[in-house]
């Protein structure tokens, strides 16, 4: 993970939910969200990354996809303030 990673998760916060402190809680995407230390960050974005990439593998197979599997993506995704993959 890069620094400008951490730094395009603290913009996208700052858009959709203002500013705030780390620690700080908020609703997003009907979840309820910490914002994250960049220490903290750093693991979930790695768990969203390689969730993101076995999804669109499995997607471009035509496997069936477990539901799970997609609200956990989900999931991580509103984490990190972004959209989950289509």
């Amino acid at each position: 993970m890069s620094a400008d990673e951490y730094r395009q998760y603290l913009e996208r916060w700052e858009r959709a939910l203002g500013p705030s402190e780390p620690g700080t809680f908020a609703k997003y995407s009907g979840r309820l969200i910490k914002k994250m230390t960049e220490a903290e960050f750093a693991p979930v974005h790695q768990e969203y990354e390689g969730l993101a990439e076995r999804y669109h593998e499995s997607v471009v197979r035509g496997d069936t996809i477990n539901d799970i599997v997609v609200r956990l993506l989900r999931d991580r995704a509103a984490t990190l303030v972004r959209e989950p993959p289509a």
